[in-house]
C-alpha cells in the first residue's frame, strides 16, 4: 500500500502534540512542517514572521513531537516571497529563509521549501516585468542554494501556473540557470495542469523530485482542490510515480481534520487502479 503524508498546517486549530497524534493514530507518514499550529503560530504566506523565540531548542522539541509518533518530517515550508522588488524587504525574507534552513539542518531534515512569490495584485506572469522577475528569482536562488551547501539541505521548489515558473519545462530551465546541485523540485501537479500533462511532469522534473503535494485543480481554476474534485488523471499519474519516484513522499495538501482520511483513502483507491 501507497504510503501517504499530510502538511501541517492543515490542522492549524490544533497544537503540536494534537496534530502529530492525529497524523499518527491514522497511519500518515511524513509531513511538511510549517510551524503553523496554536503553540507555534510562525506561518505566513508569502511573508515572514518574528522568529526570536523559535529557538533551537523549541524547534527541536517541535520536530521530535511527529517524529517520536513514527511521523518523518520530510521538509520544512517556508513559502516566502523571493520576488520582493525592495532590497531591503528582500534580504530579510532571504534571512528569514536561512533561519528555516538552520533549523533543518539541526534537526537533519533535508528539504526547505518555498514557492516563487508574488507581489500582492501582480500575480503571475507580466510582459513588462518578466524578464527582470524570472532574474530575481535566480539570484534569490543562487543565495538561497549557497547558504543551502552551507548547512547541507536542499532548497525545494514549487512551481505554479499562476508564478514565473509556470510549467514543468521552465522549471526545469529554471534549475538549469540557478547552475546548483542544492535546488529540488516539490512537484504539485495541480499547479502545473494547466500547463502541463502528467508526462510531462516527470519527463521534466523527475530527477529533481524532492516530494509531492496531494492535491486537484480544475484547469480552469486560480485554486485548488483536493484529490479527485480536479482534472488531475490520477491512475495515470500514480503510474508515472511508481514508474519514476517510487517511494518519494506524497503529502496532501487542501485537506482538514475532517476529511483528511477520506482523501487518503481516494489517493490509495487511485493508486489501487494505477497498479492494475
Amino acid at each position: 500500500m501507497m504510503n501517504v503524508g499530510v502538511v501541517s498546517r492543515s490542522f492549524r486549530e490544533l497544537t503540536n502534540e494534537e496534530a502529530a497524534g492525529l497524523m499518527a493514530g491514522n497511519g500518515f507518514k511524513w509531513t511538511e512542517l510549517c510551524f503553523s499550529q496554536t503553540d507555534s503560530n510562525y506561518w505566513v504566506y508569502n511573508g515572514r514572521s518574528d522568529l526570536t523565540d523559535l529557538t533551537d531548542e523549541r524547534s527541536s522539541s517541535i520536530v521530535d513531537t511527529y517524529r517520536s509518533r513514527g511521523v518523518e518530517v520530510t521538509s520544512i515550508g517556508v513559502f516566502t516571497n523571493l520576488l520582493e522588488p525592495d532590497d531591503h524587504e528582500l534580504e530579510l525574507n532571504l534571512a528569514y529563509f536561512e533561519r528555516h534552513m538552520q533549523i533543518a539542518a539541526a534537526n537533519r531534515i533535508p528539504y526547505v521549501a518555498t514557492e516563487c512569490g508574488f507581489i500582492k495584485g501582480n500575480r503571475g506572469v507580466q510582459a513588462d516585468t518578466y524578464e527582470s522577475a524570472f532574474q530575481r528569482l535566480v539570484g534569490s536562488f543562487r543565495w538561497l542554494c549557497a547558504k543551502a551547501e552551507l548547512y547541507g539541505v536542499y532548497v525545494a521548489l514549487e512551481p505554479c501556473v499562476l508564478d514565473v515558473v509556470p510549467s514543468a519545462k521552465r522549471t526545469a530551465d529554471f534549475i538549469d540557470q540557478v547552475g546548483s546541485e542544492r535546488v529540488r523540485v516539490l512537484l504539485d501537479p495541480a499547479n502545473l495542469i494547466a500547463n502541463s500533462s502528467e508526462e510531462d511532469m516527470f519527463r521534466y522534473l523527475a530527477p529533481h523530485i524532492a516530494y509531492f503535494h496531494g492535491k486537484d485543480r480544475k484547469v480552469n481554476d486560480a485554486y485548488g482542490r483536493a484529490v479527485g474534485d480536479g482534472d488531475i488523471n490520477w491512475p495515470l499519474f500514480l503510474q508515472l510515480y511508481h514508474r519514476h519516484t517510487e517511494g518519494v513522499p506524497f503529502i496532501l495538501e487542501y485537506v482538514n481534520a475532517g476529511n483528511f482520511c477520506e482523501i487518503r483513502d481516494r489517493v490509495l483507491a487511485y493508486d489501487r487502479e494505477a497498479l492494475g
